[in-house]
């Protein structure tokens, strides 16, 4: 996992020092970065950088994303951008006295490109056609929140030893269509490198997003999954995992990049280490856009 994490890190470095101009007069004209990215993030999909806290509704638990992306670099006409993801997802525990120990976390690190057209003449009730690439790594990891009192690890119904090592390195192409208030989209994603190491390297996405008055919006993301099968200790097939989502801008208290959401996801988790398991839950907290 390390030598695949430093191939990936030292991409991630050549790709900045290629995107950055010979001459140090020019790289302060040439990169800005932004976090007004060309590809506007999906506002339903649970694996977008974002910064949210998301308390499950009738669970003694919570989702803590703290992560963004960024463009380092647009061209002129707004049509090409170059950008970096970051990102963490963890599931906390509630208990009492105000404390949440953390189960698992999630980090993803990686960059991204975007390429973004305007639609003229077109029949479809769309403007816009835009399309992001995004090559990436995840690892997750149990935390002090997943021991018992005599801090031993709790094994649970897992198929693995725990701790085990998850980690992927993957590409994610998401093409979108867009007009003001609506979207929708399709994405393929394939990893390859994994750990553990038998899991399909293919999962496939679609979405769509509405927006309503008085700043609210209802969106919804699809994922076709690898399930796992545990009596042949791999990935056999698909399990489609929803994620719908309600919400609303506080633009009318001046807090335009903030989101009061409601969410009902139904699927495999998308944590790395229960990524064999799914889950079914409801969420009702705050998300922010950088």
């Amino acid at each position: 996992m390390k030598k695949r994490t430093s191939i990936l890190t030292a991409t991630v470095l050549s790709s900045l020092c290629i995107s950055a101009p010979a001459r140090p007069a020019m790289a302060e004209s040439a990169l800005k970065p932004t976090f007004d990215t060309l590809f506007e993030p999906l506002l339903a999909d649970p694996m977008e950088p974002r910064i949210a806290v998301m308390p499950m509704l009738g669970k003694k638990q919570l989702q803590l994303d703290i992560g963004t992306s960024a463009d380092l670099y647009q061209n002129d006409s707004k049509t090409f951008a170059v950008g970096i993801d970051f990102a963490t997802w963890s599931l906390l525990n509630r208990t009492s006295n105000f404390k949440f120990p953390v189960d698992c976390i999630d980090y993803m690190f990686g960059i991204n490109t975007t390429f973004r057209r305007e639609i003229k003449e077109s029949p479809l009730p769309f403007d816009e056609a835009s399309v992001r690439v995004r090559l990436s790594h995840i690892s997750a990891h149990f935390e002090d929140g997943h021991t018992d009192d005599n801090g031993d690890w709790i094994i649970g119904d897992s198929p693995f030893d725990i701790p085990f090592t998850y980690s992927r390195e993957f590409v994610n192409v998401t093409g979108a269509l867009s007009a003001p208030g609506r979207r929708v989209y399709l994405g393929y994603q394939y990893m390859y490198n994994t750990l553990p190491d038998e899991i399909s390297p293919s999962s496939f996405q679609a979405g769509a997003e509405i927006g309503l008055p008085y700043n609210a919006y209802v969106a919804a993301d699809f994922k076709l999954l690898p399930k796992w099968r545990r009596d042949e200790a791999k990935t056999d097939g698909y399990r489609g995992t929803w994620n719908l989502q309600a919400g609303m801008r506080l633009s009318a208290i001046g807090l335009e990049n903030v989101r009061i959401a409601a969410n009902y996801f139904s699927g495999m988790s998308r944590h790395g280490m229960y990524f064999y398991k799914p889950e079914s839950f409801t969420t009702l907290g705050m998300i922010v856009d950088l």
